[in-house]
């Protein structure tokens, strides 16, 4: 893997029909953060081969809107990807590491949100930007690191809906 994006789903519902978490499906809003923020990856050429995404409703309906903008992407439903944290979602993303150029990971905070301040630190991204990322990792928003051989992380991008950092 070259390069891996943290993608969380865009803005949901407050509640599901069930009451279940898992169902909650993503609203308005989310469908067009999500539609957008894939085009914006597609357009700066930051297009996985490979999306992991957690089976929640609220995630395949982020990759339904997002993955229209990578057609070529496969796609594999992970469920350890619910409520992951930080060190499951790495370890998922590492284990195909070798198969693929790009992996886009679309699941949950605080995970994502904690995995992009580990890989940021470990890539010496400036102060600023890390407590950035600590503050705010809103739906909808997206991280991309580069990957070297040894597998250290380089900050290539962080994108919030509606604005770029």
């Amino acid at each position: 893997m070259k390069r891996l994006i943290l993608f969380r789903h865009g803005k949901a519902e407050a509640d599901s029909e069930s009451g279940e978490d898992f169902d909650r499906r993503l609203a308005e809003r989310g469908h067009a953060e999500s539609a957008a923020m894939g085009a914006h990856l597609a357009d700066l050429g930051m297009t996985p081969d490979l999306a992991l995404v957690s089976p929640a409703a609220r995630t395949r309906e982020t990759w339904a809107e997002a993955g229209a903008h990578f057609p070529r992407a496969q796609v594999r439903f992970e469920d350890e990807l619910y409520h992951a944290d930080s060190g499951l979602i790495r370890d998922l993303a590492a284990a195909v590491a070798r198969t693929v150029n790009a992996v886009m990971v679309v699941g949950h905070n605080p995970g994502l949100q904690e995995l992009t301040v580990q890989l940021l630190t470990e890539g010496g991204a400036p102060p600023s930007l890390i407590a950035r990322a600590q503050r705010q990792f809103p739906t909808a928003s997206a991280a991309v690191f580069l990957i070297d051989d040894n597998g250290r992380p380089a900050y290539d991008g962080l994108f919030l809906p509606g604005r770029d950092a």
